[in-house]
């Protein structure tokens, strides 16, 4: 599971299918909220917003 920016989605996306040779579903952040889980503020790899969540 990788919570990225827009500029990083590619990467995450590349790196799943790295590690489980499967597609991921992607998930929109700003369209999409979670009761149990609250997403980080942050993308992994920078300190823009986390808006994509690849699972």
């Amino acid at each position: 599971m990788h919570v990225v920016c827009k500029e990083h989605l590619e990467l995450a996306i590349d790196m799943f299918v790295d590690e489980y040779e499967d597609a991921p579903d992607i998930v929109d952040l700003e369209e999409v909220e979670f009761k149990a889980w609250e997403a980080p503020s942050h993308c992994e790899r920078c300190a823009g917003p986390g808006r994509f969540l690849v699972v």
